[in-house]
């Protein structure tokens, strides 16, 4: 790790220590840069925290022993505010930080080995007007690791389209009695039939099924524990527009709808955008876009 990178990461500490801040989520792309601050050894145990991708073959403990916490996050096509609300919303499910914790968050491009920005959070405050970021009602969820899961794909959705092509698409997780209850399958269901250990989300070749599923119109139907119980699903229930949802499609209002009458989580991919939109009780609770520019033509 550079020096200039390292300075930077003083700065955001010195800035924590000013505003009262618990941690400073210091963003790493690269293996280099993780071992760099590893053997920097900046001090104050546990302040730091470093935000790494999920591949990277570092473990924990190294961090660890270094008196520095570490959190492996999806970082792909991501802009950096949406790499930040999802590592706040991973760091809250894992306990490193609560719902009204302060945090100090040092990072540059995601596709890129450079450090240029510190900014400030107050978890406590919605620091974004029309989309709050407010994880409380999820992270007290049981199935709050299946939408952390589900988030994953649908970034990657969002993202890189499918075979050339962008696409829309929507999740449906939890209440599955009352969501099939509202809603119809519009096409055949291809999850019909299988064994439920050969339909959860945790298997590689069920996340490539649904990425390829994607394209076909209608939602996916998941169960708390993430079994996929159907694709190609119509909702029945579809929100009036609020002035969350004014500017948004069909899709998302069907989102919000199922959301507002029953136990559940939706999480929609905008077809045109590539943007990630949670629903929680009929309310937008979280957006996530993919830097615009990495998408398919």
């Amino acid at each position: 790790m550079k020096e200039q990178q390292l300075n930077i990461i003083r700065n955001a500490m010195r800035l924590a220590e000013e505003t009262g801040s618990e941690r400073v989520f210091a963003f790493l792309n690269s293996r280099i840069d993780s071992l760099g601050l590893i053997k920097a050894s900046l001090g104050d145990v546990g302040k730091i925290v470093a935000i790494m991708p999920m591949d990277m073959d570092i473990p924990e403990t190294q961090f660890r022993k270094a008196g520095m916490g570490a959190l492996k996050c999806w970082f792909g096509s991501q802009s950096r505010f949406s790499r930040i609300k999802y590592a706040f919303m991973q760091a809250v499910m894992m306990g490193v930080i609560d719902t009204a914790s302060k945090v100090v968050c040092v990072l540059g491009p995601w596709d890129r080995n450079h450090l240029d920005t510190i900014t400030i959070h107050d978890l406590s405050l919605s620091w974004s007007e029309e989309f709050p970021f407010d994880p409380r009602a999820l992270t007290l969820s049981s199935h709050f690791t299946t939408v952390m899961a589900v988030i994953d794909i649908a970034l990657e959705i969002g993202a890189l389209g499918r075979e050339g092509r962008h696409v829309g698409t929507t999740f449906v997780i939890g209440d599955k009695k009352e969501v099939l209850a509202k809603s119809r399958q519009a096409v055949f269901n291809p999850f019909r039939g299988y064994p439920r250990k050969e339909r959860m989300i945790t298997r590689p070749e069920v996340v490539e099924s649904i990425k390829e599923l994607a394209q076909l119109d209608g939602a996916f139907i998941i169960t708390p524990e993430g079994a996929v119980e159907a694709a190609g699903r119509h909702l029945n229930a579809v929100s009036p527009i609020t002035k969350q949802l004014r500017g948004l499609g069909s899709r998302h209002r069907a989102g919000a709808g199922i959301t507002r009458n029953s136990q559940s989580v939706a999480i929609v991919v905008s077809e045109s955008t590539g943007r990630v939109t949670i629903f929680e009780r009929g309310k937008i609770i979280a957006t996530l876009e993919p830097v615009i520019g990495t998408r398919l033509a």
